[in-house]
């Protein structure tokens, strides 16, 4: 029987007493649960029908109006071209609030679209960087970068503390990181998550884009090996995708005080070290904006996110953005991993887009605003 594994690892590696995600060929379940049952090995349906789950979300539905911000319907998921569609209109009709640029190329050639968001009160202002997509299957990401958009020229006239960010500081949001990876997975594999950068040794293609970068490349939870989920690429910042959003950053740095990068799942919220177990210098200032953070997202539907450092809170990794961000001078360096904890993983419902993103903006909302205050 030959089992494909949602994680990143193989089936020879899994032990006694660890949970892993399976996809099952639907000619092989009937075969595999009596053979669960004789062994003792305790199992969950989670999906039953996995094609058909996500039939539903690639589907093509005639509803989808990109016409305009109204009509845009956020609450389903949106492919690359429909999502860059959307960024154009916002730069047509939104110009005295939104800026797109791109900041390079991906490995196949696509413009990696950034979108400037903020009132042009003063030359010099305060940013927070923002990006959702690294992982291409993990598509709850760019929803809520959407999302983000949307709530941010939606509200400004409203909501006093949204119209305080945007007068005080910049946001640089990249809706889809991981373009060819993303477009990948809505046309090929589901459950892509890599680069399609090709590897011409081992025929593999993809290099993992939160194992790519310059700090402590290739160590721990990071693979050498080009067709693994992990692999960290033959060099760092191998990747183009990863090595202009790394040049933009560190030409911007002084300005950019908060990278916040978005990620599924877990519900989790961490900061740095992913690579290694140790205390970061200015932990009271970041724990306290995690600690208000996912109290202020559990106001809205009670969800709770576990919070802490990336090593001890979810698992070692090297080579990840965060760690990059805050070793190049961003004091404040976030990964949110949304919801589930893995009853839907990467197929996350259309019908939690809204409940997701709307618990997710009050957490950011929150550290946007500690960026505002002086930390003691």
């Amino acid at each position: 029987l030959q089992v494909d594994l949602w994680q990143p690892s193989s089936p020879f590696h899994i032990t006694e007493g660890t949970v892993a995600d399976v996809r099952v060929p639907q000619n092989t379940s009937r075969s595999l649960l009596p053979f669960l049952q004789q062994a003792n090995i305790q199992y969950t349906v989670l999906i039953s029908d996995l094609q058909q789950a996500i039939e539903n979300q690639t589907g093509l539905r005639s509803h989808r109006n990109r016409r305009s911000l109204s009509g845009y319907n956020y609450e389903v998921y949106h492919s690359l071209e429909e999502i860059e569609d959307w960024m154009h209109y916002l730069n047509r009709t939104y110009s005295d609030l939104v800026h797109m640029f791109s900041v390079g190329k991906s490995y196949e050639g696509r413009p990696l679209y950034v979108l400037k968001l903020g009132k042009r009160s003063r030359p010099y202002k305060k940013a927070v960087w923002i990006d959702c997509g690294i992982h291409a299957r993990e598509w709850i990401g760019p929803a809520f970068c959407q999302w983000f958009v949307k709530e941010a020229l939606q509200t400004y006239q409203t909501d006093p503390d949204m119209r305080k960010m945007l007068t005080h500081l910049y946001f640089y949001i990249m809706p889809v990181f991981n373009v060819d990876g993303y477009h990948f997975s809505w046309t090929n594999d589901r459950f892509w998550r890599k680069t399609r950068s090709k590897n011409m040794r081992f025929h593999c293609y993809g290099v993992d884009a939160n194992r790519n970068w310059k700090v402590k490349w290739c160590d721990e939870g990071a693979s050498l090996h080009p067709c693994d989920d992990t692999y960290c690429g033959p060099f760092p910042e191998s990747e183009p995708e990863v090595k202009a959003v790394a040049h933009f950053l560190r030409k911007h740095r002084k300005q950019i005080k908060a990278y916040l990068s978005f990620h599924a799942y877990a519900q989790m919220l961490l900061y740095p070290y992913s690579y290694k177990y140790a205390t970061i210098p200015n932990f009271n200032c970041v724990e306290s904006a995690a600690y208000n953070a996912v109290n202020a997202l559990q106001s809205a539907y009670g969800v709770r996110y576990r919070y802490g450092p990336a090593s001890s809170t979810l698992y070692v990794s090297s080579g990840s953005s965060m760690d990059w961000a805050y070793k190049n001078g961003i004091p404040y360096a976030f990964a949110f991993e949304l919801r589930d904890t893995g009853h839907f993983g990467f197929l996350l419902p259309e019908t939690l887009i809204k409940p997701t993103c709307t618990e997710t903006m009050l957490a950011v909302k929150n550290i946007t605003l500690h960026l505002l205050k002086k930390c003691h």
